[in-house]
């Protein structure tokens, strides 16, 4: 069964209402975003959340020290780059955190997602590309790119209750990202969480 990643919680209501529906995992982005959460923010909702559900955090570029200090300090589960973040940088990275890395890859090509797998990361999140843009843009990408891989992988982009289940079937993916797809006017819609950890959870 797919795992079922909910991103972009900016309001204790949203984490009310995934608590009270149990995605896998909640993402907080710390990137520039109008979901963009602080450090201090991030923090109070993650002391409001279930500690069943894994907090990622969602970062485009930053600091090595930033990141650091948001793992040592408990507020963040899995740490999720979606930026230019370099091979080097990456295996920096991992000498000084101990919780799991995911690597974003905003596909363009099949050998650039295998190319993406060599990384030191410990999972791929696999998202549409849009030039200038690091991502939430809210569209699929082409599923015939994802080539064959050994490394898990997330897949994300224009995910919706409406094609989910049809994007697992083919991608047959670790884990689902979703964020915009659960929205409601750009705000977190508890009915539409519901709706797609039902889908998914009806596909076994």
């Amino acid at each position: 069964m797919s795992k079922i990643k909910i991103c972009g919680l900016t309001r204790k209501a949203d984490i009310e209402a995934v608590n009270r529906r149990l995605p896998d995992c909640a993402g907080f982005v710390f990137a520039q975003s109008r979901r963009r959460v602080t450090p201090q923010q991030a923090a109070v909702l993650k002391a409001a959340l279930d500690p069943r559900i894994k907090a990622v955090g969602v970062f485009v570029n930053e600091s090595l020290s930033s990141i650091v200090k948001l793992c040592d300090s408990g507020v963040i589960d899995l740490v999720q780059l979606h930026g230019d973040e370099s091979a080097a940088y990456i295996r920096k990275l991992k000498e000084q955190i101990d919780i799991p890395l995911i690597k974003t890859v905003r596909v363009q090509s099949a050998e650039q997602v295998r190319q993406a797998e060599k990384l030191s990361c410990d999972l791929l999140l696999l998202d549409t590309y849009q030039k200038g843009q690091y991502g939430g843009i809210g569209k699929t990408f082409d599923y015939a790119l994802i080539p064959f891989l050994q490394k898990r992988f997330f897949l994300a982009g224009g995910l919706d209750n409406s094609n989910i289940a049809q994007a697992i079937r083919k991608c047959n993916p670790y884990g689902v990202d979703i964020s915009s797809g659960v929205e409601t006017d750009g705000i977190k819609d508890e009915d539409k969480i519901r709706q797609i950890i039902q889908t998914v959870r009806s596909l076994g």
